[in-house]
Formats: C-alpha cells, structure tokens, sequence
C-alpha cells in the first residue's frame, strides 16, 4: 500500500493499493446518508459497496457515461436525489468511476448545501492519477470543457488498482498520457521505467504499475500543496499540471469530446514540445523523446489537417487564456516547465504543421 498526502485547504489522503475500497468506512464517521454517484459500467461495483455500510442508509445515483456526465441536467438530477432523500451536511457523496464521474460528483458535493463531505474512488488509470486528484470539480458547457467548476478538496481518494484489471486497453493506454506529463514536468524516474520496458507499461500487471501510479499522484500532490487555486503569476504553479492541454482540450472540443482525453494530451505534449522547439527553449533531443515515449506506449502523437482555425478558436477560450493572450505551458529542459505566453501565430501554426506531418 501506497499512501500519499495532499496538503491543500484541507489535508487528506490519496491511497494506492488493490482493495483500498474495502477502506471506505474509515472516512464516512457521522454521516446518516451516502450517495454512492456511478458510471453505467460500476452499477455491480455500486452495489456492492453498498453492502460495506450496515447502519448507514446507502443509495445509488447512476450518470451517463463519459464526458456525457458533465452537465447542468445530471447536475440537477443529482440534486434532486439527494433532495428527495434528504441529505445534510452529516451526509456524504462517493464518486465510482473515472474523471468525468469524479469531476461531477466532486461539483454535486461542492454545491449542495455549499459543501459536504465527498471521497474519490477512480475506477480508471486516468481519474487515478488525474481527475480524482488535485480538488478540480466541474461540468462542461457548450462553450467548452471544465468552464464551470469549482475548487473543492475530497476528504480521501481510494485508488483501488484492483479496476485496472477491467479496463479496456485503450482507455488504460490513455491514462498513461498523464503519467508520462507527470514524468516530463517533475519526475524523470516515471520516463526511464516506462522507457525501460513500454511494452509491459501498457498493462496494469506491469511490475512497475503501482509505482508509476503513485509517483504520478505524489507529482500532483506536490504541485496542488503549493498551488491549490492555480493563482496565475509570472511563476510557474498549479499551471504546469496543464502540460500538453491547452491543445489537448482544442481538439477535445473540436472533436465534440469523442477522443480520448489522454490521447489528446498525449498530441497537446507534442505540439507544446514542437512550439517549444522552434522558440528555441528546447532541445531537439527533448523534444524527439516526447514522440518516442508515447508512440512506445501507443499512444498517438499526430493530428488531423485542415483544423487549424477550430483549433485556434478554441484555444482562445483555454481557462489559462488571458484577453487574446494565449499562455503555454512549455518545458525548456525534463523537469523544468516554465510559462509562454503570447507566441506568435506563426509559431503557434508551425507546430501545427509539425503535430499533421508525424
């Protein structure tokens, strides 16, 4: 068991082992009611961790899958339960599934009665080490993704590696995304395992697994201890977390949120080290090293042509975007992420032309 602390607007613990949701009890104490908030897929894991509470009245509130989930009609649907069955803010809301069920859930908790108690359980490599993580909550709107949001710590997050064995291979593949960010923005040792073996990486039986996982986590609990609420400065916090997504989340909405998201990370990782190059604030060799780790695991590191323009638009409304001042998160060596801002459009389009060519 791996046991790692975030030190945010509360402290509260991010535990790695297989069965860690058998823990769940230690952290319900006082609550009357639970509302266990679930993906399609987790009815049976719902229902299941139903029976872990026995003087605890437990209900069950099943989302639409995906980027489906975030919403304001599942928002106000969840509303309506636990309305309907009176919770207070004894009560308490566990989230079962991957990011897009963490990130709704965790907003249900934030808004109902200004706060109640909330506890991650991701049931995906990428709400493990991403979503569940860090204290981001929120819906997407027509406007773009995570517009609509607040800040709003869990009092523990169970990642229970036992779900990985389930998931489907491109899904876990995606996840890797993150884990690779995590390694290129703050620890080299995550590049040199998967580099080692990538092979093996692509799967949760990997020896390495588990380390992997918690030394991504430890990246966003270092970071989010420092910078909970992304206060924007001429220094470098929360932001770097962002690494690879101010594209990523362009095509994300370009791409009406049919990808993946860590695949689209794994591009936006790309593009960033492509316009970080042609700046001349990375090396050649850093920048190949990004393609060659991801391509190693599968995942993709090309995009399609002919999108410039929606890519451009959408990146104007990126939440790091400031007035018509678009700001980068760009490395100038492993481990030293620093911030771009305002590249010229001509930069911005050559590292296009470089993510279409491969």
């Amino acid at each position: 068991m791996t046991t790692i602390d975030v030190h945010a607007d509360i402290t509260y613990p991010v535990i790695v082992e297989s069965g860690a949701r058998r823990q769940i009890a230690r952290f319900t104490s006082g609550a009357d009611r639970i509302a266990i908030i679930h993906a399609p897929a987790m009815r049976d894991a719902g229902e299941e961790l139903r029976t872990f509470f026995k003087n605890i009245k437990a209900i069950t509130i099943e989302i639409p899958d995906a980027e489906s989930a975030k919403s304001a009609s599942v928002l106000e649907f969840c509303w309506d339960a636990l309305g309907q069955d009176g919770f207070t803010r004894n009560d308490v809301i566990i989230s079962l599934g991957g990011g897009a069920t963490t990130d709704l859930a965790g907003f249900v908790a934030a808004t109902w009665l200004r706060g109640i108690r909330v506890i991650h359980i991701p049931t995906t490599l990428l709400g493990m080490v991403d979503a569940a993580v860090g204290g981001k909550t929120g819906i997407n709107t027509r406007a773009g993704k995570n517009l609509v949001g607040s800040f709003y710590s869990p009092v523990a997050v169970l990642c229970d590696t036992d779900f990985l064995r389930t998931q489907a291979t491109d899904d876990y593949i995606g996840g890797l995304a993150e884990i690779i960010k995590a390694g290129f923005i703050r620890d080299p040792k995550i590049l040199e395992l998967i580099e080692s073996d990538p092979h093996s990486a692509r799967t949760p039986s990997w020896t390495h697994t588990e380390e992997i996982i918690a030394r991504a986590i430890q990246v966003k609990a270092d970071v989010v201890s420092g910078d909970l609420k992304e206060k924007l400065s001429s220094s470098v916090g929360r932001e770097i977390l962002n690494y690879g997504h101010t594209f990523a989340h362009a095509i994300e909405r370009t791409e009406n949120y049919s990808w993946r998201h860590g695949y689209a990370v794994s591009v936006g990782m790309v593009y960033v080290a492509e316009l970080a190059c042609a700046a001349g604030r990375l090396s050649p060799e850093i920048r190949d090293r990004h393609r060659t780790i991801l391509q190693s695991v599968g995942l993709p590191t090309t995009y399609s042509d002919n999108k410039w323009g929606e890519l451009f638009d959408a990146m104007k409304i990126d939440k790091k975007a400031r007035g018509s001042l678009l700001r980068f998160v760009i490395l100038e060596s492993i481990a030293q992420p620093q911030i771009f801002e305002g590249p010229e459009t001509a930069l911005l389009f050559g590292a296009y032309q470089q993510v279409v060519k491969g």
